[in-house]
């Protein structure tokens, strides 16, 4: 072969490391971006620690801003992943049981030494929200909205549009997100007793969640009409939470 014809070739054939590269620039930029947040953590920086070439982040992600975004999606995803999330959802069981095991495996990430990058940078971006948030909330928090509005529903035996499936989904599960990303130093300087004794922490947030989720569907769940004949469209009574 030419050397012209190699050289065709070889702009031809993609670089097998880019799927890499962009990788490590997606890890470097999350670890950076956790550390400094957006404002402070700077193209140059992060091409430095990933040791690629300067112009690394805007060949793989187009500017700084879109691999921020790509850091958001992906810092949400390390704090709830889609797939699993839906895993735990669609498949059999009973729903009220699906919620605890939710709640627990979300609690039980604060007990952790150390947490993902992720949940530095999602607690950033609630404190200092950016223009990416947008692109995080239709991207990210919507897609798993709609599976857990479809949880909390079951539970609730009420539709997913319903106000009070929306809201306890609100007091499940925020609450719930809060403790995950707040910084570990807070409970052990303010709530020592909470630090010292973790381990309840779990089962006590899930008492007071389902409770709360139980005593919002005695009030909202559509009870049996006394005058009407029983298979002629009375409801159920409500079930235990």
């Amino acid at each position: 072969m030419s050397a012209p014809a190699k050289q065709k070739s070889a702009a031809r054939t993609p670089r097998p490391d880019g799927d890499a590269t962009r990788a490590l620039l997606l890890e470097t930029a999350g670890q950076v971006f956790a550390e400094r947040g957006f404002a402070d953590g700077t193209s140059k920086e992060i091409c430095e620690r990933a040791g690629t070439p300067m112009a690394s982040v805007n060949y793989h992600f187009g500017s700084r801003e879109a691999l921020y975004e790509a850091v958001l999606i992906e810092a949400h995803r390390q704090v709830m992943a889609l797939d699993d999330l839906l895993a735990l959802t669609h498949g059999p069981g009973d729903p009220k049981q699906k919620l605890r095991l939710l709640l627990a495996r979300l609690i039980g990430f604060a007990s952790q030494g150390s947490a993902p990058w992720g949940f530095r940078v999602v607690l950033r971006e609630i404190m200092t929200p950016t223009a990416a948030v947008s692109v995080l909330i239709d991207k990210a928090i919507r897609p798993k909205s709609r599976v857990l509005l479809g949880l909390i529903g079951e539970v609730l035996d009420l539709p997913p549009e319903h106000p009070a499936v929306q809201r306890g989904l609100m007091f499940a599960l925020l609450p719930c997100l809060v403790i995950l990303v707040a910084p570990k130093e807070v409970p052990a300087r303010v709530l020592p007793a909470v630090a010292k004794e973790s381990g309840g922490l779990a089962d006590d947030f899930i008492r007071y969640a389902m409770a709360g989720l139980e005593a919002m569907a005695a009030v909202h769940r559509p009870q049996p009409d006394p005058a009407a004949k029983p298979g002629r469209g009375a409801r159920r009574a409500p079930s235990s939470v």
